[in-house]
């Protein structure tokens, strides 16, 4: 059984208070690793179903939950919260199911507000999975096994490149799809991320992304392809303003959604495993069981609360684990600063409305390493589980479903609509041939037992991570397992 790491110098332990200087300054390097994680996603599904003015408020209100999630994770309320060093952010595992959530109702002639209404509602019960698996997470090593984890993750990752590229190209109905400008643009900005994510300075790296983003946004803008224009309309404080678009609810939806918080829960067990290492807490016995169905709770809990906020599902993010190592404070108390950051940048709607204004090129050039990323996390997890004859046909097949259901969509044209939504969806087939097949097919197919006991080192981050804050593995012992 894994220990915690004792090879880490702590300035300060989890219950230490350090003061206000100290505080600060560890909070906004948390802030600064996790920044592009809480608002990437939301820009990416505010640009790909055309959400238009709606954006800003819903940048404003990921920061504004993210505060309040971190908060929460953080500050422990009665069972909810893990009590550690934690950021909570906007998970990029849920972005596909979003996306074609958002894309059913835009079929069925919805707008803006409908989509929204749909996505809000979705996410919010099916964040109720992850709370109910929260009571149970030790258990789930033997049905979400890491040979199925790792296929949905990379299904993940694979499923998102396209919409990095069609970033790259120009976007979603550019008119100047593929010019080489914008290709110019997103070779920056991914030249810029592999070069400081290749420096041995750790701020340099985890603000890799960061410095790509500005670098690009600053070329773009000399080049007149950054309009500001429009800012003078937003309004000047963002009001949180509970399902302020409605409350909708599809069922072809909800079941790829639904999954995916099963996936997260199992991400929140590793990340919270290596956060315990590093802040030199147990990672075994029922205290360390204790903290993870707390903050798989939390997980969940926040998840709904930021459904019900306008904003998209939540997750516990990692790259703060490397955070912790490089300034030596796992105090949880800094998490109220964190909170009290996110909160203040959240309640301005101009700062959503500046980052609206990156040309997709510029975010695609980022994105495209962020998903790929993804994809790469999970082939370590199947790698890790051990790569017989079993688990490859599980993988082989599971990907090749839902793949090739996002190539040739109209494989399933003869299906109903209402089936066709379901298993349309390259997650949904992909999750479920993974599951099924991990069910019927022998555990010693080629009389190699799969690894599922054993602790496996990195798990994948599906935030969005690439700043090389990954000194620390997100465990994987063998109770619970890690995603």
């Amino acid at each position: 059984m894994a220990k915690h790491d004792s090879t880490i110098d702590l300035v300060f332990g989890l219950d230490d208070k350090p003061r206000f200087s100290v505080s600060v300054f560890a909070a906004l390097q948390h802030v600064l690793a996790s920044f592009i994680g809480i608002i990437t996603p939301t820009l990416i599904v505010g640009g790909v179903l055309g959400l238009g003015s709606e954006v800003p408020y819903l940048v404003s209100m990921a920061l504004i939950v993210s505060g309040i999630g971190t908060f929460i994770q953080a500050r422990r309320i009665g069972p909810v919260g893990s009590g550690l060093l934690c950021v909570q952010g906007t998970s990029f595992a849920f972005l596909s199911s979003i996306l074609a959530a958002g894309f059913i109702v835009k079929g069925n002639g919805g707008g803006p507000e409908e989509i929204l209404s749909t996505i809000f509602g979705v996410c919010f019960l099916a964040a109720f999975v992850e709370i109910v698996l929260s009571r149970f997470i030790d258990k789930l090593r033997h049905i979400i096994t890491p040979v199925v984890t790792g296929t949905i993750i990379t299904l993940i990752g694979l499923s998102l490149i396209k919409v990095s590229m069609t970033d790259i190209a120009g976007g979603f109905g550019a008119p100047d799809l593929g010019a080489p400008v914008n290709l110019a643009l997103a070779g920056l900005v991914l030249i810029t991320i592999v070069i400081f994510n290749r420096f041995q300075v750790h701020m340099l790296r985890l603000s890799a992304v960061i410095i790509g983003l500005t670098l690009g946004f600053i070329a773009s803008w000399s080049i007149g392809k950054v309009d500001f224009s429009g800012l003078s309309e937003l309004s000047l404080i963002a009001i949180p303003v509970p399902f302020k678009y409605g409350f909708s609810f599809d069922f072809a939806a909800f079941l790829p959604i639904a999954i995916i918080y099963v996936i997260t829960a199992l991400e929140t067990t590793g990340d919270l495993t290596a956060n315990s290492m590093v802040s030199k807490q147990p990672v075994e016995g029922p205290v360390y069981i204790k903290r993870i169905k707390a903050g798989v709770l939390a997980d969940g809990v926040n998840s709904a609360i930021a459904s019900s906020l306008n904003s998209l599902p939540m997750t516990t993010f990692s790259q703060n684990n490397g955070v912790i190592q490089l300034t030596g404070v796992a105090s949880r108390h800094v998490a109220l600063f964190i909170a009290a950051i996110l909160a203040i940048l959240g309640l301005f709607p101009i700062i959503g409305g500046v980052l609206q204004q990156m040309p997709k090129p510029v975010l695609g050039g980022a994105t495209l390493i962020m998903f790929g990323t993804v994809a790469m996390a999970g082939v370590k997890i199947i790698a890790e589980a051990g790569l017989n004859r079993r688990n490859m046909l599980i993988c082989a097949i599971s990907i090749g479903m839902g793949l090739g259901v996002a190539g040739v969509p109209e494989v399933l044209s003869a299906m109903p609509q209402d089936l066709k939504n379901i298993i349309g969806s390259p997650l949904t087939i992909g999750a479920l041939s993974a599951i099924i097949l991990n069910f019927l097919l022998p555990h010693h197919l080629d009389g190699v037992p799969e690894r599922v006991e054993e602790p496996v080192e990195a798990a994948a981050d599906t935030s969005g991570d690439i700043g090389g804050a990954r000194e620390v593995p997100r465990a994987a012992v063998s109770s619970p397992t890690n995603s």
